[in-house]
This record gives C-alpha cells, structure tokens and sequence, in this order.
C-alpha cells in the first residue's frame, strides 16, 4: 500500500509549525508504531484513534502500521493529532481517496472513542501558522467553528464525527463562514463600566490617565472601601480601541490557553485580567506540567493585569513579574525546549496601606504599630517597586463628593484624550521603532529626549541624594513626556518633571 501523507500543527507558545504525518501500511505482525518524540498524550492516540475508527464503521488494518511525524527532531504534543492520524490510516488503506487540495490542508481534532471530535485548545494560532505556511484549508472540530471564522484566508470546515470525514472527502461540507468584525462587536457583551461611576479621586484618576497615555505601571494604596478595584477595573475603557490585528494576536494567546470563549475574540477593548492574590508564580508566568500554557500576563497582553491585596500575595510570586515588566514578553525554558508568550501589559498593583487598612496618613483608626507598617509595605520589594512607573494615594471621597450631582467625566470623554496624546507621541516617535512614552530607550532619553536644563537638574539632584534610583531617573522622564503629551506641549517643563517625580514617588493623591 502507499504511503498516506496528512498535515497538522506543532504549537510551541503561540508559534506553530507544519507537522507532516505518514502512515505505512505494512504486512507483519499487527502492532503499531509511532514516531517522532511524541508525548505521552499523543503516545496514547493508539487507543483512541482505533476505537474511534472501529466504532465509525472503517475497519482497523490487521497488519503492521507506522506513523511517522515530521520533523522528528521537533516534539510533539497534544491529542488535536488524533483526526490527522486517523485521515492517513484511512487513506493508506484505501478507505478514503485524497483530493487535489489535500497538500495544503490541516487535520485538528482529539478523537472520543465513539469517533466524535472533541475540542482542542490552541485552533486559532494554529490556522494563523496553516496560512502562513501555505496551507489553506482546514478540517477542525464543530464546536472551533466561531473562533476560525476570525481567519477568512484558511477555509475551515468543522466536524463532529470520524463518519463526516468521508462525507467531506467525496461531497465536501459547509465552509465556516467568517462574521464581519462589526457583526462580532453587536454581539458582545461586555460589563458597562465607566469612569463617571467613581465619585472623586481625582488625582487617581489623573494617575491612570497618565498611565493609560504613556503604557506606565500604577500602584494604587489606599484604605478599603476607597475604590480602588473600581478604578483599576475601568483603565481598559480608557485605553485606546484594539486594532483587527492585536485582536487576533489576544485571540490567538486565549485560543493556547483554552479560554477563547472568555472574551468576545475581536473585541477591540483590552483585556483586564484580575488574578486573585493567591495566585500561584505558574499561574501568573506560566508554564505548566503537561504542556506549557500562558500565564496571566499573556492573557493581561496589550490589557491590564491587575492584582489587588498584592502584600499579601506568596513569597516570590510578584518578583517573577521583574523580568516581563522589562521585556515585554516572558520565556518559559523546559527540557524540550524554550517556549515564548507575549506579555506586554499595563500593571496594577493596589494595597492597603497597613494590615488593618485604617491608615490613611492621619492614623485615623489606625492601631498597626509602624515597625508592623513598614513590614507590611515591604511585601513588595523594593526591586519591584523600582519597575513601577506611577505611586498613586486613593483617600476616601469626601461626602460632598459623594453627593454632589455634578456626574464625573465619562471613559469616553477620558479615552479621547489618550488617543489624542498617544497621537503626538506616536507623531514624534515616527520611524524609531517604538510607540509608547514608556519604551523610550535610555539612551534616547540622555541625548534626543531630554528635559529642559532646569528640569534635568531637578532629576540630577534628585539621583545625587538618592530619592531616585537611576532606573527611577528614566522612568521620571518618560513619565514627564506623558503629562506632555497629556496637556499638549512639546518638551517637559520644569514643573512636568516636578509633578513626573511627585508621581513616581507617591505624593500626589
């Protein structure tokens, strides 16, 4: 018999490559034999794949069979081999005939032993490596019907049994038809949150615009009950809309992680993502035993990873952010190889300011010793607290504010002005290779975009005496651009730079 070739996908992150799958047919001894450093998911396929075909009518071959996975040096993970498996015994036996366009078509599917095809995770970034492979075609589960319909250029057919194999081999079946982006954003159904329902706090809301303009960290302290959950839960709304592209991107890290259906896949608001505090270091990196799956700061990517009590989050567990707060993306090493996610996100740190949460710089209420404080705000190392662009103090409203009928200004009104300012910056940054005021590289800030003299020799004399460190230096400098941008001028001023070091330092509430 001839060999049968089918194609899949090898996901490694959210980077997949053509994996080749043959199948020999062979007289001897029945017996089955897989190739190609297979894990021990796919090591199970066997069973599987022969139950389904069973149980779906075929017939299992009485002789020796070998599967074979190209490129063997490349390890292979998952069940979503099992419908490509399958296809190649049919076709080796002559079950099924090939068509032309087989070469250029994948196989996705786990097989349940009745021959139904089960979801697998990780679809969509595996259609995205098909096209960009050239392949054009694809034969996935039913259910994985929606979230390819957010490719047009690979035409995607959903199954749900082994039995509709044959039917599409010899008729074809319905093309997954792709829903027009403004058809997806009619059928969202997102919170209606707004910043018009925070009464007060201007100057944390103030300290999120900026960070919303500039892509700066925030950490928000201040006693319960202050609204600090509600502000950070309301930054997406004022960031700017995704593009077609981030949202596919966002899509493709969700598809990987198994919660595509988590958020609507071609929203154009940014992910926020709020991890309780007893979130594992895997949880928030990622990582994983049985396959590596992104963490809470990819699904946070181009969104807002928020963490609330972050004091009372496990030894060591924060400190892993340090590294992703500088690159933007996090490397997941394991023995197999090394595995990379984006993690570009805004982070949002919120505590109280004291065990008991009553102290609020007047010590109202307030019994926590300051040895207890002072251990208590050390939580967080001061490493971390190095990387965090914005310290923000959130007091209680006063009850005028409260009562007052004057309604705050809306997200709306709030987002326009961020896109405004990212606008200039994005003007003044043309052709350098980065958009935010927070990516500036250092080296830029010393020469291209300095402060005025004055203003540079605040934050000289601020790094002599120590209140900056030097990474704390740029970080007050790029934060200064931003309140640039925000009010419209064209360089930071001396009082930009006072009111960037203010922030950073955690005097302004």
């Amino acid at each position: 018999m001839p060999v049968a070739r089918v194609k899949s996908i090898a996901l490694q992150g959210i980077a997949g490559q053509i994996v080749e799958i043959e199948v020999d047919i062979a007289d001897g001894l029945p017996s089955y034999v897989l190739l190609g450093l297979p894990d021990s998911a796919l090591s199970e396929s066997r069973e599987r794949v022969r139950s389904a075909i069973v149980n779906s009518g075929f017939t299992w071959p009485k002789q020796k069979v070998t599967v074979s996975m190209s490129p063997a040096w490349l390890p292979k993970s998952g069940s979503h081999f099992d419908l490509g498996i399958a296809v190649a015994i049919l076709l080796a036996q002559g079950t099924l005939v090939p068509d032309s366009d087989l070469d250029r078509t994948i196989f996705l599917g786990e097989l349940a032993l009745d021959g139904s095809i089960k979801s697998v995770r990780g679809v969509l970034p595996s259609l995205l490596a098909a096209s960009s492979n050239g392949s054009n075609r694809a034969v996935i589960p039913i259910g994985h019907a929606t979230e390819a319909s957010l490719l047009p250029q690979v035409r995607s057919y959903g199954i749900a049994t082994l039995v509709e194999i044959v039917q599409f081999f010899e008729t074809g079946l319905p093309e997954v038809v792709a829903k027009s982006h403004s058809e997806q954003l009619n059928e969202e159904n997102e919170p209606r949150i707004d910043f018009s329902d925070i009464a007060g706090q201007r100057g944390a809301k103030f300290a999120a615009e900026i960070a919303a303009v500039g892509g700066h960290h925030l950490f928000l302290v201040g006693p319960p009950g202050t609204g600090k959950t509600m502000l950070a839960s309301r930054i997406p709304t004022i960031l700017p809309p995704l593009t077609s592209e981030e949202s596919l991107e966002i899509a493709a890290i969700h598809s990987v992680a198994s919660e595509i259906e988590a958020r609507n896949p071609l929203s154009s608001r940014p992910p926020f993502v709020a991890p309780h505090h007893s979130i594992t270091q895997v949880a928030l990196i990622g990582g994983g035993a049985h396959g590596v799956r992104p963490g809470a700061i990819s699904l946070s990517h181009r969104g807002v990873l928020f963490i609330d009590e972050a004091p009372e989050c496990k030894a060591g567990t924060l400190d892993a952010l340090r590294e992703p707060l500088e690159k933007g993306s996090v490397a997941i090493s394991r023995a197999s190889g090394t595995v990379h996610f984006p993690s570009s996100f805004l982070l949002v740190l919120a505590a109280n300011p004291c065990p008991c949460g009553k102290y609020s710089g007047r010590a109202a209420g307030c019994e926590c010793a300051p040895s207890v404080i002072k251990r208590y705000g050390e939580r967080i190392s001061g490493p971390l607290r190095d990387r965090i662009d914005i310290h923000a103090l959130v007091d209680n409203p006063t009850r005028a504010e409260l009562v007052s009928e004057e309604l705050p200004e809306s997200s709306a009104l709030i987002r326009q002005r961020v896109i405004n300012a990212r606008g200039q910056s994005a003007e003044r940054f043309a052709g350098l290779g980065w958009r935010l005021n927070s990516e500036i590289p250092s080296a830029a800030l010393r020469r291209r975009f300095a402060a005025s003299r004055d203003a540079m020799a605040i934050l000289h004399r601020s790094l002599d005496t120590q209140r900056i460190s030097a990474r704390g230096f740029h970080k007050v400098l790029r934060l200064a651009w931003s309140i640039v941008d925000a009010r419209g001028g064209e360089f930071p001023r001396i009082d930009d730079v006072e009111l960037a070091l203010h922030m950073r330092l955690g005097e302004v509430g």
